[in-house]
């Protein structure tokens, strides 16, 4: 099996194929999310009315204009950084953003993990994704965990294989090496593109840092992973035994299938990153 064995069925359980195949996602998205966020200091939206409408002239006073809904407040904003360049428009951006990424990680790291088109789009989509049953795989910016996805244990009491928590391995080091401050500067760099994405997504009146923390917070609350877990095969496909890890979001079933070491190692890099974001609220 392959690490695209997860899936999601009709009924929205995550499943595995029992047959190879080529996947298109894994752990990898969570390191897109520790690739996508950085902060800045906290300020509440300041909410606008409409002026009252002036009485008449000798007549009753009119009506009170009703004031126009709020804007949503921005919990979480990005303070605008200072451009030595302008940047460059969100869909001539790849140039630009492989650059700044591939500084950060090593031009090679870079290379062996990312698909390099559509790199703020894709992180954008991928990011909003993690919470829910599905991932889009098309959008996925990282390329796949490379070997096939072990099982143990004989038919009727099948398990996923303890050796297969080694396959992440790479991917957990890239995180754990991302120099924090540097992500900060990338990432405030180029968030007007990360924003235009989020608004093109289909969310015009949203702020994507806000939705950055509230993803984070939901990996943060993924249950730690049992040492061993149990898988049944009910039909063709394999599912959790656990119900409880069957209906889980897909960005908490990657961390689940990192197994226990590399989930406490990203979720470290989550809590380190989100105290950096929280800094001076």
């Amino acid at each position: 099996m392959t690490d695209s064995d997860i899936r999601v069925a009709a009924d929205d359980r995550p499943l595995f194929a029992p047959r190879t195949s080529t996947t298109r996602w894994s752990l990898v998205a969570v390191g897109v999310l520790v690739l996508a966020i950085a902060g800045a200091a906290y300020y509440l939206w300041q909410r606008h009315a409409a002026p009252q409408a002036p009485p008449a002239v000798e007549t009753p006073p009119a009506p009170q204009a009703a004031a126009p809904a709020s804007e949503p407040r921005i919990e979480h904003p990005v303070e605008a950084a200072p451009q030595a360049a302008a940047l460059p428009a969100l869909a001539e951006s790849d140039d630009a953003a492989r650059e700044a990424l591939g500084a950060l990680l090593g031009a090679n790291v870079f290379d062996a993990l990312f698909r390099p088109q559509d790199l703020i789009r894709n992180f954008v989509a991928t990011v909003d994704n993690l919470p829910r049953q599905n991932v889009a795989l098309r959008l996925m910016p990282l390329k796949p965990v490379p070997g096939t996805f072990r099982i143990a244990g004989p038919e009727g009491s099948r398990s996923v294989s303890a050796d297969n928590a080694a396959r992440y391995a790479p991917y957990v080091h890239a995180v754990e090496a991302i120099d924090s401050a540097k992500l900060v500067a990338v990432y405030v760099r180029f968030y007007p593109l990360f924003q235009q994405a989020y608004a093109d997504l289909g969310y015009p009146k949203r702020y994507f840092n806000d939705r950055v923390f509230e993803v984070i917070d939901h990996l943060l609350a993924t249950p730690d992973a049992p040492r061993s877990i149990a898988l049944v095969q009910p039909k063709v496909l394999y599912e959790y035994a656990d119900p409880a890890l069957a209906n889980l979001s897909a960005g908490q079933t990657i961390l689940i299938r990192m197994g226990p070491e590399n989930e406490a190692r990203v979720k470290a890099k989550l809590r380190e990153l989100k105290a950096a974001l929280s800094r001076g609220k």
